[in-house]
C-alpha cells in the first residue's frame, strides 16, 4: 500500500487521494455482506470504490452503486470503478447520503461508516475529516437507509465494538433490527475489536459468531483465508 494502490486478483484499488485507505474492515465487510438475490446494491461513504468492488465480483447481475461526500476519493473511486471488469454496472456518486433518492431502493446497503461518535473523536486531521462527512452519522445512516431499502433488504456495516451499541439503538428507532453479528478477534485471548453487523425490518433471533484474523503463532487464520480467498493475492 505504500505505492498508493492495493493489487487484488481481479481488480486494483487507487486509494492515494483518499483520507481513508485500503484496510481490512472494508475487506472483511465486503466478503462477508450478503443478501439473497441482490439485485441492487449500496455503499455509503464508498471512499476508493473497495467494497462496491467487491460485491460487484461477488454478485455478477447485482448494479452497484457507491456514494461519497469527498469530491476527491469519488473521483478516484470512479476512476477505479472504470479500471475494473465491472465498470458497466458500477456507479460512483459524489454527493450526500442524506439527500440521495434514486429511482429505485435496494436489496442491499453496506456502510463501513466513514465517522464515529463524538465520545470517540479521533485526532484533527485528514483522516479525521474523513470520518466525519457533515451531517452523517448512525442515526442518518440508517434512518435513510431504511427509506433507501427493499422489503427484504438487509443493511450490513462494520463498526468499533465500543459503539456497537450506539449503533444498534440508532437502528431499532429507525425500525432495523439485528438478524446476524460477527464479533472479530485479531486473535484468541485478544479484546474484541470489531463487530460485523447484520440489520433487517423483521424480528428473527440474532446469529452470533465469533472470527478471528490470527492464529496464536500469529499466522492467519483458516477462516479469514477462506473468507478473503476470492479477493487477496495472497495471505
Amino acid at each position: 500500500m505504500s505505492n498508493g494502490y492495493f493489487q487484488f486478483k481481479r481488480f486494483t484499488v487507487w486509494h492515494d487521494r483518499c483520507a481513508m485507505k485500503v484496510g481490512t474492515d472494508g475487506v472483511l465487510l465486503g466478503a462477508w455482506a450478503s443478501v439473497e438475490h441482490a439485485r441492487r446494491v449500496l455503499d455509503v461513504g464508498c471512499g476508493s470504490g473497495l467494497i462496491g468492488l467487491m460485491l460487484a465480483q461477488r454478485y455478477p447481475e447485482a448494479e452497484v452503486v457507491g456514494i461519497e461526500i469527498d469530491q476527491e476519493a469519488a473521483a478516484q473511486a470512479a476512476e477505479n470503478v472504470a479500471a475494473s471488469p465491472w465498470g458497466h454496472r458500477v456507479q460512483v456518486v459524489a454527493g450526500d447520503f442524506c439527500t440521495y433518492q434514486p429511482a429505485e431502493p435496494f436489496d442491499l446497503i453496506v456502510s463501513n461508516p466513514p465517522y464515529f461518535v463524538d465520545a470517540l473523536r479521533p485526532p484533527v486531521g485528514e483522516r479525521s475529516l474523513a470520518r466525519h462527512a457533515a451531517g452523517l452519522n448512525y442515526e442518518s445512516l440508517f434512518r435513510h437507509g431504511m427509506e433507501l431499502l427493499a422489503p427484504l433488504g438487509r443493511v450490513c456495516v462494520v463498526l468499533p465494538a465500543e459503539v456497537e451499541r450506539v449503533a444498534v439503538d440508532a437502528a431499532f428507532r429507525n425500525g432495523l433490527h439485528v438478524s446476524e453479528k460477527v464479533c472479530i478477534y485479531t486473535k484468541e485471548g485478544k479484546p474484541l475489536r470489531r463487530v460485523m453487523l447484520a440489520f433487517t425490518t423483521a424480528i428473527d433471533p440474532c446469529q452470533t459468531t465469533d472470527f478471528y484474523l490470527m492464529n496464536a503463532d500469529g499466522s492467519y487464520s483458516d477462516a479469514y483465508r477462506r473468507l478473503t480467498d476470492e479477493f487477496y493475492l495472497k495471505l
